[in-house]
């Protein structure tokens, strides 16, 4: 397996485009599905989480290619409804093609996800929403079996305003007959982003960007050319490998809008952030003023670049607190991060980080995909080497994060083979 190796202390300076949202370009994959032709989806990341939704969309029978961070996705063959567990058990997102292959036709057949270690995430409301749409839903063997004749509108009450259940639910009502209402439904920007792609393909959807959907179920879809959003977590990884590092970071093609709840916390911090529609500066000289976190829903703090903000307050000229209200065990990069001599208490979802005035650098080891991100910016800030091993997590969120780094004059390799 692959490392990534830092030698720390080096400012960063220069400029970067961020890449298309992972999050979003996922399951619009999945929506495709849902109508017959050839889709095109523009700046999509080149990511293995990505290339593996493309390979569970061939296995569905659709014919994909991808060049130049470009899909081309002809949906007319598809004649197997199943998402097997070789695929799932790598990648959660995998159970976003639930819902289109029930709507679209009437069967489906999708193993039980697996994914990153940050804890459990159940698909119970995935299910039970599917089940209020007309579903019939057996678990055989570690797979969700579903068949519908046809899906009928409901209201629906997610007992948590859950990502995946919310995409799921709205991929699966806009086919179906009548009205659908999603109550404490998701309004994270790549939920919005899925609607906006539904809505484009013919869908009527209402509440767009609230915590109350509405969908009119049509008879029929219709193939689309679809731009995929900025990658947000990405955005901020970024702004806070500048505000650790320090120096002056220019980001492009991305949108201040999409990370307000970060850019309060950096500027609180101390870090001087100018934010536009397309362009986010972020500069820091020196150790920043401790500030806590709460991670929270859109739009509060995300919980994906939890990891990130505490790499950050370690090295912070005092205390801060990190709670993390939706992965309460989201924590596995604490060891790693006192390795590199960070001072970290934890109690439950709570931590308390008492910043050093520097880290030293060390092996560590990635246990998820936002932890490995987390690892590689405090070795920025670290002494001496750092070698962040088992960074396969990493290709899964982040398209050639260290030839962006080395780019802004980070001293970063991937050293290939390497245990």
């Amino acid at each position: 397996m692959d490392k990534i190796v830092i030698n720390g202390g080096h400012p960063l300076q220069g400029t970067i485009e961020i890449s298309g949202a992972k999050n979003a370009v996922l399951p619009i994959m999945a929506a495709t599905l849902l109508a017959d032709g050839v889709f095109r989806i523009t700046n999509v990341p080149d990511l293995r989480d990505v290339k593996s939704m493309a390979h569970l969309l061939r296995i569905i029978g659709a014919k994909v290619e991808f060049r130049d961070n470009t899909l081309e996705i002809d949906t007319s063959t598809c004649n197997f409804f199943e998402a097997p567990y070789e695929i799932v058990k790598t990648m959660r997102a995998s159970i976003y093609v639930l819902g289109p292959l029930l709507a679209k036709f009437g069967q489906a057949r999708v193993s039980l996800p697996g994914g990153c270690a940050i804890g459990t995430r159940p698909v119970d409301l995935h299910i039970k929403g599917l089940q209020q749409l007309g579903a019939t839903i057996d678990l055989e063997r570690g797979y969700v079996v579903a068949t519908a004749r046809h899906l009928s509108g409901s209201n629906l009450n997610l007992d948590v305003s859950s990502v995946g259940a919310t995409g799921n639910l709205l991929m699966a009502a806009v086919l179906a007959q009548g009205k659908t209402t999603i109550n404490n439904a998701s309004w994270e920007p790549e939920i919005v982003a899925l609607a906006d792609f539904l809505v484009k393909m013919g869908a009527r959807i209402d509440g767009v960007g609230t915590a109350r959907l509405t969908i009119h179920g049509v008879t029929k879809l219709e193939p689309v050319q679809f731009e995929v959003i900025p990658d947000r977590i990405e955005t901020g990884t970024f702004l806070i490998a500048a505000a650790l590092a320090g120096g002056r970071v220019q980001l492009n093609r991305t949108n201040g809008a999409l990370v307000n709840s970060l850019i309060a916390k950096l500027r609180h911090a101390g870090a001087q952030v100018e934010a536009g529609e397309s362009t986010i500066v972020c500069e820091a000289d020196g150790r920043l003023k401790p500030t806590s976190i709460t991670t929270a829903a859109h739009p509060g703090f995300p919980t994906d670049l939890q990891a990130q903000w505490m790499a950050l307050m370690c090295v912070a000229e005092g205390s801060s607190i990190v709670t993390d209200t939706v992965f309460f065990d989201r924590f596995m990069h604490v060891a790693e991060l006192r390795r590199l001599g960070a001072n970290i208490e934890m109690n439950g979802n709570v931590a308390v980080v008492t910043g050093v005035a520097h880290l030293v650098g060390a092996p560590v080891m990635s246990t998820d995909l936002r932890a490995s991100a987390s690892l590689i910016l405090a070795g920025l800030g670290a002494e001496g080497q750092t070698d962040v091993l088992r960074v396969y997590h990493l290709d899964r969120g982040y398209e050639r994060i260290e030839n962006k780094l080395r780019s802004l004059g980070a001293q970063i390799r991937r050293e290939e083979g390497s245990l």
